[in-house]
């Protein structure tokens, strides 16, 4: 291997890091509001990528009728918990939560795919994604929400499962690959360009990572998601719903994951079951942070980005391997470091 090959794979590398940093950064979120690891996350992106896929041959995206599955399932359980609760007052605003603001991406995705603009279909892409991330917690998670961190994983695992069936049940099995949203490269050296394509995953990571920083410490949500990761009883004490706060937490996550869907199809081929190694190569960062650190989070991206790479360049087919492989030395140096308190169960 030569310089130049190395600084190749090293760039490459750095893409996919800012990648698994986005996925990461939702998985975190998630996990330390809720307890989830939030395995489906990975599907929502995908169901983004192969959405703007869809649009740009002029098709309405699958990911609508996925949405109005969801949507109609959601609104029977809120309806029913209202019925049981008599509480007719909250049903107006179950239908504006519900039902009203998950269709209208769907909307704006119908309307953008009869559109010239290429903009315009990747918002619409991404916007499509945000509705999938509440309505998944609402009718699989929210259930289960007391339950523990295993019964948690399982749902969640046996969730991206279903998914992943109905994606191939609406999307087909087929891959593709979306438009560049930059065409070109810079020549940093005689034997070396860089896609502008990876210039701009790196540089939509860094500024993504950049606004969790300022949201999570300077604004009011912001604070309300770090009180409820932090002290969740102390947080019901002062008023802040536990439900609410899930709520922001996956549209937040499914905003990124309608990013990363965007992102990474220009320059790898999706399918319906992509979702599940992206979220689990992500998860090996998450856990190099023990799912609440974002810094520690960052780093591991990179680690497992640039692994990943060299690995690939080295044997293609122990790569997935080698990444997952960098999971037992964290996990011993992380269970030595960390002190053990037994769990008390919960009556």
């Amino acid at each position: 291997m030569d310089s130049t090959i190395a600084m190749i794979l090293l760039a490459d590398g750095l893409a996919w890091s800012a990648i698994y940093l986005i996925i990461g950064l939702g998985l975190v979120l998630i996990f330390s509001v809720t307890r989830v690891i939030f395995v489906p996350f990975g599907s929502i992106a995908v169901f983004s990528a192969l959405s703007l896929g869809a649009m740009e041959t002029g098709q309405l995206p699958a990911m609508i009728n996925l949405i109005g599955l969801f949507v109609a399932v959601a609104l029977i359980m809120e309806l029913m918990s209202i019925a049981r609760q008599r509480a007719w007052s909250r049903a107006p605003r179950a239908l504006l939560c519900w039902l009203a603001m998950p269709l209208l991406p769907c909307l704006l995705a119908a309307w953008a795919t009869g559109q010239d603009s290429e903009a315009l279909k990747v918002v619409a892409a991404i916007l499509l994604a945000v509705p999938l991330g509440p309505l998944i917690e609402r009718v699989a998670l929210r259930p289960v929400a007391r339950a523990s961190v295993l019964a948690l994983l399982i749902v969640s695992l046996v969730l991206d499962l279903i998914l992943a069936g109905l994606g191939l049940l609406w999307f087909g099995p087929e891959g593709l690959r979306t438009k560049a949203a930059l065409n070109g490269s810079i020549a940093v050296s005689s034997n070396l360009a860089i896609n502008y394509q990876t210039l701009l995953t790196i540089a939509v990571a860094l500024a993504l990572a950049l606004l969790f920083y300022v949201g999570l410490q300077r604004t009011r949500m912001g604070k309300v998601l770090h009180a409820t990761a932090s002290n969740p009883t102390g947080a019901r004490l002062v008023g802040i719903r536990p439900a609410f706060t899930a709520t922001i937490a996956h549209s937040i996550a499914a905003l990124l994951a309608g990013i990363v869907g965007v992102l990474v199809s220009p320059v790898a081929t999706i399918y319906y079951d992509s979702g599940l190694i992206l979220t689990l190569k992500a998860f090996v960062a998450a856990i190099i942070g023990g799912l609440v650190s974002y810094p520690l989070t960052a780093l591991g991206a990179l680690l497992v980005g640039v692994a990943e790479s060299y690995a690939s360049f080295w044997n293609s087919g122990l790569k997935d391997a080698i990444v997952f492989g960098l999971l037992i030395p964290i996990l011993v140096i992380r269970s030595g470091l960390v002190v053990h308190h037994e769990e008390e169960s919960e009556e």
